[in-house]
């Protein structure tokens, strides 16, 4: 395996990310054990005892798949892709970059959705069936201890106050309901996956690839989905709940997976990991050169000067390029990012990187 450094290089180079790492994981544990700080007020009946809002009075059963579990998906199995791929791309800095993308994605959504889950969060479809209200526990003293029992238009307006169950950890769950936990971690993880097995199989690239490909692809987007589903089934979340933590699951998988590599849809770059301390020179000439794949269709894989090799071969072959070309008929521009430093500042190509 290619340019693997010792342990003390590799600490020197990913410290700081591991603090952080260590830094947001306490900060994500310490607001979900944390009660809600402000006071959410809900209906329950009408003055003729019909319930306001049905959709809240489902039963509370337990959930298909538990939360460690989704996270358990949301990182192993991602993980585990990324491992097996090294049968064909063989590079430690790929393994560091995939893994240290996919913990920068999974955690940093983990933390943004416990920040808004503690500060905003919202009723869960089950939230009466934890709480079992009483509206006269605020009657009693004390019992009105928020002040906004029985308040609002009609006097309909109450608190958990009115809570028969005490405020531990299952009821103050009950009132956090957006976004959805369980799809923030399994769409960080799962989008997360996706962008690595485009980028190394090369499914939009510049060849007709098989339909297999296409299908692994988008295996762990539909795993992400039937998780986020799974939630709306067995009452744990709303809809919406889900949707938002897939927004926020997918948004912080785009930016994790950019940070770690050269491009996420660019088929020319998108495989090459990222150094820390080196910029990536976008050298034409570099393209599928032994690059981070984990194909060995149209050039992709192979060595400078192997027969066939690189894809920008395979483009001189076809009639279908456009664009402006040089002499041996690539329809790409010889150099993708003119670089500013003279040529003694090198810089590593897509070669240097795997």
């Amino acid at each position: 395996m290619a340019h693997r450094p010792y342990f003390m290089l590799w600490l020197k180079v990913t410290w700081l990310d591991i603090l952080t790492m260590i830094i947001m994981g306490v900060i994500a544990l310490v607001v979900f054990r944390a009660h809600p700080p402000a006071h959410r007020t809900f209906p329950i009946t009408f003055d003729n005892g019909e319930v306001v809002y049905p959709q809240f009075a489902y039963p509370h059963i337990p959930q298909y798949i538990p939360s460690h579990a989704a996270t358990a998906l949301g990182i192993g199995v991602p993980i585990l892709s990324i491992l097996l791929c090294q049968i064909r791309v063989r590079s430690f800095w790929d393994i560091n970059n995939g893994i240290m993308g996919l913990l920068y994605s999974v955690i940093g959504s983990t933390v943004f959705q416990v920040m808004i889950k503690w500060l905003i969060g919202g009723l869960r479809p089950n939230f009466l069936e934890v709480c079992q209200p009483d509206i006269t526990k605020a009657s009693q003293p004390g019992g009105n201890a928020t002040g906004l029992d029985g308040t609002g238009y009609g006097g309909i307006m109450w608190t958990s106050d009115i809570c028969t169950r005490e405020m531990d950890g299952t009821l103050s769950n009950a009132m956090e309901s957006f976004p959805s936990g369980h799809t923030t971690a399994m769409f960080s993880g799962m989008v997360f996956l996706y962008l690595y097995l485009n980028a190394k199989l090369k499914v939009f690239s510049n060849h007709h690839t098989p339909m297999w490909k296409l299908v692994l692809t988008y295996a762990p987007i539909l795993l992400a989905t039937l998780v986020g589903g799974s939630l709306t089934v067995d009452q744990s979340h709303n809809w919406y709940d889900v949707l938002a933590g897939a927004i926020i699951g997918t948004v912080f998988a785009f930016s994790s997976y950019r940070m770690a590599y050269a491009a996420v849809w660019d088929w020319r770059f998108n495989h090459i990991p990222l150094h820390r301390k080196m910029p990536l020179e976008f050298n034409i000439e570099a393209i599928g050169d032994g690059g981070a794949v984990a194909t060995r269709k149209a050039g992709w894989g192979k060595t400078r000067g192997e027969k066939g090799a690189g894809p920008e071969r395979m483009v001189s072959r076809t009639r279908y390029t456009t664009g402006s070309r040089d002499a041996r008929g690539v329809g790409v521009p010889r150099k993708a990012v003119a670089s500013h430093h003279s040529r003694g500042d090198r810089r590593p190509s897509g070669e240097d990187m795997v």
